[in-house]
Formats: structure tokens, C-alpha cells, sequence
């Protein structure tokens, strides 16, 4: 059913473990419910939320920030998920209706016996110009997510936005150019919620409300930011030189990863114009 049944095989070590930096929250400290209250509870630091007929649930962090590093422990839900979304995100949408910045960690449902799709996204539409062009690199996973937690992560500062499971990177998108980059502050968000007009095989398979309710599960909230606003505050870096880039047993763990389990690149869509994207 998943690409490897045994940890043993997984990614060559990265060498640096950005997590271990930073401290963990919680839930309360960083965060609160923004939407779905009556679907979402919290037992012992740990969150869990879920989605049925008549609702999801999302959450938003106390405070916006300008870089940083985000992430949480999250679980799956096994079986028939397919059209269901659980996600944790940065976004000024709220600030920015129609014209806002996004980086997202976004986990696609899927039918019995197929695996997870992770879906990685960046939106910057602070060029005004009002279209939203999604940026998506597409994963499997080398384990089975919906046995276990595993530590999902965003960091983001000035010169790049780099993507973490379990402290391996899997995907890096530089600042090319200020037209190319989310530079405005975001929050942080997790939810879960029915997309079921796109999410599995672009919505051949709908969510299916005979296995409700879906269910996310999230702990190890790390928010090591940079709040908006903040008079001096060094963005967090993803390699242990404390620059920007990865060390080269780094590079040699997202080029693991990015060789065996990238399922999708924008950047590699024949039916894309890549006109409106330049970094490409």
C-alpha cells in the first residue's frame, strides 16, 4: 500500500534537526479555535479535530509573524478519506481578502488502499494583479502517516521557504524575486474540511459521509518566529551553518526524497502557463 514498509529504508540522515531548536507550545500558549469549536477537543497537550456532516474545524495561532519556523506532530485518519483536507498553514488571507499569501502543508484524502498525498503550496498574490496561481509540489510518504505522529514543518525567512518531515527537507523554494515570494506577515492555521471538488484525483472521489467523522490529530505544536511587528528578531534557518540553504547532507536527504516520492511539480506541468510563473 505505501512506497516502503519499513522505516529501516527511510531517508538518509540530514545531519541537523532544525525541531530540536525549538521549543514546543501549547496549544493554548500559541494558539486557539478559529472556527468549528463544537469539532475540536483537547485532551493532555494533545489536538484533536475533526469533520461530519455538519462541520470542520480550523484553529489560528495568537500571533502573526514574519518568519519563522512552524510545525506540529499530526496523525492521520486510516481508510476512506478521500475529499477530506487536514492542513497546517500560514496565510494572511483574513489581512489580505483576494490578494493574499500563502505556504501550506496540505494532506489529500485518499480511497482504501492508496496512500496519502502530501501536498506542499505557496501562493503569493501580493502582486495585486488578482490571480491565484498555486505553486504545488505533490508527495507520497515513505511511512504510513496514518499510524503514527510525524513532525511536519514549515520554515520561513527572507531568502527561502523550506519544507520538513520528520527533519528531513523535501522541498526548498527560493526568493527568486520579490514578485515570487510571500514577504507580508501570516498566521499560523491547521483544519480539517470537506474539498471534495478537487482533493483526491483532482475529485473523482468525493468525501463520503458513511465513514465520519474524519479525524486529525495534532501535538508538538513548535512556533519559533518572528513576530510581525518585532523591533530585532534573527529568522530562523534551516541548516546548521545559521545561513541560508541546507549543508550537503541535507541536499543529499531532499534529493532522496524529491528522486523517490515527488508525485506532481508545477514546474514540470506541460498544462501550466509558465509564463505566470517566472521561477520555474
Amino acid at each position: 500500500m505505501f512506497p516502503l514498509g519499513n522505516n529501516a529504508q527511510g531517508p538518509p540522515s540530514p545531519g541537523y534537526y532544525p525541531s530540536s531548536r525549538v521549543g514546543s507550545v501549547g496549544f493554548n500558549q500559541g494558539f486557539r479555535n478559529l472556527w468549528g469549536s463544537q469539532h475540536q477537543r483537547l485532551d493532555q497537550g494533545g489536538l484533536t479535530i475533526w469533520l461530519d456532516r455538519t462541520s470542520g474545524s480550523g484553529f489560528k495561532s495568537l500571533s502573526s509573524y514574519s518568519s519563522g519556523y512552524f510545525g506540529a506532530a499530526i496523525k492521520l485518519q486510516p481508510g476512506y478519506t478521500a475529499g477530506v483536507i487536514t492542513s497546517f498553514y500560514l496565510s494572511n488571507s483574513e489581512q489580505h481578502p483576494g490578494d493574499h499569501d500563502e505556504i501550506d502543508i496540505e494532506f489529500l484524502g485518499t480511497t482504501e488502499g492508496k496512500p496519502y498525498v502530501l501536498q506542499t503550496n505557496v501562493y503569493v498574490r501580493g502582486s495585486g494583479d488578482g490571480n491565484i496561481i498555486g505553486r504545488e509540489m505533490k508527495f507520497h510518504l515513505w511511512f504510513d502517516p496514518t499510524k503514527d505522529f510525524h513532525n511536519y514543518a514549515i520554515l520561513w525567512n527572507p531568502s527561502e521557504i523550506i519544507y520538513f518531515v520528520d527533519d528531513v527537507p523535501i522541498r526548498r523554494y527560493a526568493r527568486k524575486s520579490d514578485a515570487t515570494f510571500p514577504l507580508r506577515p501570516m498566521y499560523v492555521y491547521g483544519s480539517i474540511w470537506d474539498a471534495s471538488t478537487w482533493a483526491t484525483e483532482n475529485g473523482k472521489y468525493k468525501a463520503d459521509y458513511n465513514h465520519q467523522p474524519f479525524v486529525g490529530k495534532y501535538n508538538n505544536f513548535k512556533i519559533g518566529g518572528c513576530q510581525a511587528g518585532a523591533a530585532s528578531c534573527r529568522p530562523a534557518s534551516a541548516s546548521p551553518s545559521g545561513g541560508a540553504g541546507l549543508s550537503r547532507q541535507q541536499l543529499a536527504a531532499l534529493a532522496w526524497v524529491q528522486s523517490r516520492y515527488k508525485v506532481y511539480d508545477y514546474c514540470r506541468d506541460s498544462q501550466r502557463d509558465h509564463r505566470q510563473t517566472p521561477e520555474c
